[in-house]
């Protein structure tokens, strides 16, 4: 399941654009991601959820991207 775009762009201020996209995807690829304009990326990011570096993690204003378990420890 991908995120809302209201919830993409909470995650994209605190994480930013990089963080979010899975480069060795194979839709990455096949999306021609590295390819188009920076808002068709953000489109194609949103339209196409197998794009994301998983797990994101949200706690309140707070978000991770990846593995962060020591950063979600210090989460209240």
């Amino acid at each position: 399941k991908g995120l809302s775009p209201r919830e993409y762009q909470s995650v994209k201020q605190k994480v930013g654009f990089e963080a979010l996209v899975d480069t060795s995807s194979r839709a990455y690829e096949s999306l021609y991601m590295a390819y188009i304009t920076p808002q068709a990326q953000e489109e194609t990011l949103l339209e196409h959820p197998e794009l994301f570096r998983t797990p994101i993690v949200r706690n309140g204003r707070e978000a991770t991207v990846g593995y962060c378990p020591d950063v979600w420890s210090k989460w209240e």
